[in-house]
């Protein structure tokens, strides 16, 4: 007899949920928390990111004007990072090269001319005569022919009514002929020079300001920017009888004495410590020499002259001389070489001169207009594509600089 199936439907395991996958990963961080290799770099990586915060954080809030880019540059230089960022600069330049050809903007006289003192006939019944100063003989221009008022001096500060300051603009060269390199001018018998710290080079605590405060700002004549870190700049810095570094010898040098008076040259040859020396800035070597621009201008320029934007030929730089007469020269401007520039502080009359800062977000000069407040100077620069605005120095700074006043 057949046997007869149930009919009842046969009962099924009711199967678990799978896990989801917020529980997976929560299950798994678990499992790993109980590690001590994981423990270990999970506190590795937290110490390393709160270092990174603090550590970056430092340059972004450091005193002074810098702007975010540089403070970030900067803070990779420092640490073990200036390969990468040579090679961030280098792709810059290369997405933006200097301009080949075109025309600058037409060149004309300042409109504003700095007033400092009294006027020379106030002095006529002194027992020394007044101080006369001529106007600068045209600089024959590079690139020809001239453009209007190329090489062509004015007046940016007048002390005591002289012409104390004086600025012309001419092309760098044949090939970069939209770009204009501004020149100054200064007095060494009108003028008083100083060399002041940064907060981050040379660093440290000096009895000099790292900036112009309020109250010491009459008679300021001029500014310009300092050198290369003390890192890369092959020499030292001296100031409040201590040094920053080490002085070198055959180091170019701006020097800075008691009297206010200024000298350029090579350390332990041309310039010397003496007793009478109260500041020393030093960079790479002269670019200028007994009047002969230097035999190397043009070779290893990176190790020579700066590897800042991929050892790149043609950047802003900037660079300062001395004449046989003492008085002092600078130059700056966009798209020059090491070679353009030299050339440059030679037609401006500099028997030596050394370079300066090379990268766009230090270099600066700027004269100070004080006939609507002596106290107060309006700073104007001398090229309008500087990237740091000309009350720069107004504030706390990060990099050294020097500051001129009137007698």
């Amino acid at each position: 007899m057949a046997t007869m199936q149930s009919t009842r439907p046969s009962q099924q395991v009711p199967q678990r949920p799978a896990p989801r996958p917020r529980r997976r990963r929560a299950r798994l961080w678990m499992r790993l928390w109980h590690k001590r290799w994981f423990k270990g770099l999970v506190l590795a990586v937290a110490a390393f990111a709160i270092w990174l915060i603090f550590s970056v954080g430092s340059y972004l809030t450091a005193p002074g004007g810098d702007s975010v880019a540089a403070r970030l540059a900067e803070w990779g230089r420092d640490h073990g990072l200036a390969p990468v960022i040579v090679a961030l600069e280098r792709l810059q330049y290369d997405a933006h090269p200097p301009k080949v050809g075109g025309t600058p903007p037409p060149i004309a006289a300042p409109k504003v001319a700095g007033v400092h003192g009294p006027s020379a006939t106030t002095h006529s019944a002194t027992t020394h005569a007044p101080i006369q100063i001529a106007m600068r003989p045209r600089m024959k221009s590079i690139v020809q022919p001239a453009l209007p008022n190329e090489g062509e001096w004015s007046t940016l500060v007048t002390v005591k009514g002289q012409p104390a300051v004086q600025a012309a603009y001419m092309r760098p060269d044949s090939t970069h002929t939209s770009y204009l390199a501004g020149v100054a001018w200064m007095s060494h018998s009108l003028l008083k020079f100083n060399l002041h710290p940064g907060t981050d080079q040379p660093g440290g605590t000096w009895s000099v300001p790292t900036w112009i405060p309020p109250g010491q700002r009459k008679g300021l004549v001029a500014t310009w920017n300092g050198a290369f870190k003390l890192a890369d700049a092959r020499g030292g810095f001296y100031l409040d009888g201590r040094t920053a570094g080490k002085l070198v010898d055959g180091a170019a040098s701006e020097v800075f004495y008691k009297d206010g008076s200024m000298n350029i040259g090579t350390w332990n040859h041309e310039v010397k410590m003496t007793s009478t020396v109260v500041g020393v800035r030093q960079n790479l070597g002269l670019l200028i020499d007994n009047g002969k621009i230097a035999a190397n201008i043009d070779s290893n320029t990176e190790f020579n002259w700066g590897a800042t934007l991929g050892g790149k030929y043609y950047i802003f730089r900037s660079g300062v001389g001395i004449t046989k007469q003492g008085d002092l020269v600078y130059v700056s401007g966009d798209a020059l070489s090491a070679g353009s520039l030299a050339l440059l502080l030679q037609r401006a009359g500099a028997v030596r001169a050394m370079e300066l800062d090379i990268n766009p977000a230090w270099v600066s000069y700027m004269s100070y207009d004080a006939s609507h407040s002596p106290s107060n100077p309006k700073p104007i620069p001398l090229l309008n594509d500087y990237q740091r605005p000309a009350d720069r120095y107004y504030t706390p700074t990060s990099r050294d600089f020097v500051s001129v006043y009137s007698r």
